[in-house]
Parts: C-alpha cells; sequence; structure tokens
C-alpha cells in the first residue's frame, strides 16, 4: 500500500527530495527484486509447459496402428522419448 502512495507522489511531485535510510533502501530493493522474481518464474512456469504426444495420439494422427510405432522405433524411423517409465514421441 506504502509503494502505492510513493508512485502517486512521484508522479505528482516528481523533483521532491525524499530522504531515506540505507537499510530501508536495501529492504525495498530487495522487495522489489523478491516481487520481480516471482512474476518471472510465474511467467516461465506458465508458458514452458512441453508436452509430448501419447503413442495413441501419435498413432491416431499419423493414421496408423501402435504396433507400427513400435515397429518404427525398432529399425529407427522414430525415436520415443521415455518419460517416467512411458514412452512420448517428440
Amino acid at each position: 500500500m506504502e509503494s502505492k502512495k510513493l508512485l502517486a507522489l512521484a508522479k505528482e511531485c516528481p523533483n521532491v527530495i525524499i530522504s531515506i535510510t540505507v537499510s530501508d533502501l536495501i529492504e525495498a530493493n530487495e522487495a522489489l527484486i523478491r516481487k520481480t522474481k516471482a512474476e518471472l518464474e510465474q511467467l516461465i512456469t506458465g508458458t514452458n509447459t512441453e508436452t509430448y504426444p501419447s503413442p495413441d495420439q501419435v498413432a491416431k494422427i499419423l493414421g496408423v496402428d501402435k504396433s507400427t510405432l513400435w515397429r518404427w522405433a525398432k529399425v529407427k524411423v522414430s525415436d520415443p522419448i521415455e518419460i517416467g517409465g512411458k514412452h512420448r514421441f517428440g
């Protein structure tokens, strides 16, 4: 809440001089860094949800049977990725 008051003051009186202790300045900077870090982490986490289709989904997309996918994997036509003991296709 106080930061909103400071922002309003800065907009209304941009040339006003404010006296602040070094410890308060450090605390304010650390709070700003924490807030920015949390926002960036949220942004990265929200947009970095890469998913890989399951064998059933790939078979449906390609119009082939799952056994064809396994045969292709065996002869290295496609190379599935193993995630958590399950095969996924990249």
